[in-house]
């Protein structure tokens, strides 16, 4: 596997520093807030997967570029060729389990420093040990708004974040959660004023590094099995559904109740 001079260097979307055990990855799109895509949903996968396999690393830190986390997805990603054989779909569904899978599969903890709105992929902050949300951070996800099943990690790290029926609520209406909802609902650890999150982030993380690393490991594999458990048990059939619908929604651009043309 990639030495950390070899990974850090090695992805276009994802900023690395690493000092004193902890190593911070930060996500942009061209040194600016991350844009979703189909190169970012790739990266992830191996990139999670080189830090997990870091021994010089005893807490990470993820967070976002500028004032967003992840508030849109990159113009041209995710183009759905209906020609493509079904085979060529499973790289969206191998990378779909992989990214989530290889974060959950760090052996360190994990915190997220939510640098502002997370309306796309907002799982990936949620599903992290410690979270810490910018005052100025909205979560929200508009998968059924645009037709699409959210069955890519929401419809399980909202119901974990949320509160069952809070975040069941969240998946299907669409509505905007704020910092400070998120800290009353128990969703984050945190709320910081913006310019003092990334100091706060590694406050906590440096903290953190000075305990004893197996302790690191073995509490960080604890306090993740449960979620652990929901991402091997629903997953793959969420990931399923969701490819399933979006054959009749946004990427075919047809609905059950079109007609046939002639």
């Amino acid at each position: 596997m990639f030495s950390y001079e070899e990974y850090s260097q090695r992805y276009s979307r994802i900023a690395f520093e690493r000092k004193s055990g902890v190593l911070e990855m930060r996500l942009h799109t061209n040194g600016g807030p991350l844009q979703w895509s189909d190169a970012i949903h790739t990266e992830l996968v191996e990139a999670f997967y080189c830090v997990g396999q870091d021994t010089e690393v005893c807490v990470v830190i993820l967070t976002g570029t500028g004032h967003e986390f992840c508030n849109s997805v990159e113009p041209g990603s995710f183009q759905f060729d209906p020609s493509v054989p079904p085979v060529a779909l499973d790289q969206v569904y191998r990378e779909g389990k992989g990214f989530l899978t290889n974060l959950l599969n760090i052996r360190v903890p994990v915190i997220c420093a939510v640098n502002g709105a997370a309306t796309a992929h907002s799982e990936l902050a949620l599903f992290n040990d410690i979270v810490l949300a910018a005052d100025t951070t909205i979560f929200q996800d508009n998968h059924l708004t645009y037709g699409i099943v959210p069955g890519d990690g929401i419809h399980i790290a909202y119901p974990i974040a949320f509160g069952m029926n809070r975040g069941r609520y969240l998946a299907l209406t669409g509505k905007a959660v704020t910092a400070q909802q998120a800290l009353d609902w128990g969703a984050v650890a945190e709320v910081i004023p913006l310019d003092k999150l990334r100091d706060r982030a590694w406050e906590l993380a440096l903290i953190l590094a000075q305990r004893p690393v197996l302790a690191l490991r073995y509490t960080r594999e604890l306090l993740t099995r449960e979620i652990q458990r929901q991402l091997q048990d629903n997953l793959a059939f969420g990931l399923a559904l969701e490819g399933f619908a979006s054959g009749y929604g946004v990427w075919g651009h047809s609905s059950l109740h079109d007609k046939p043309k002639d």
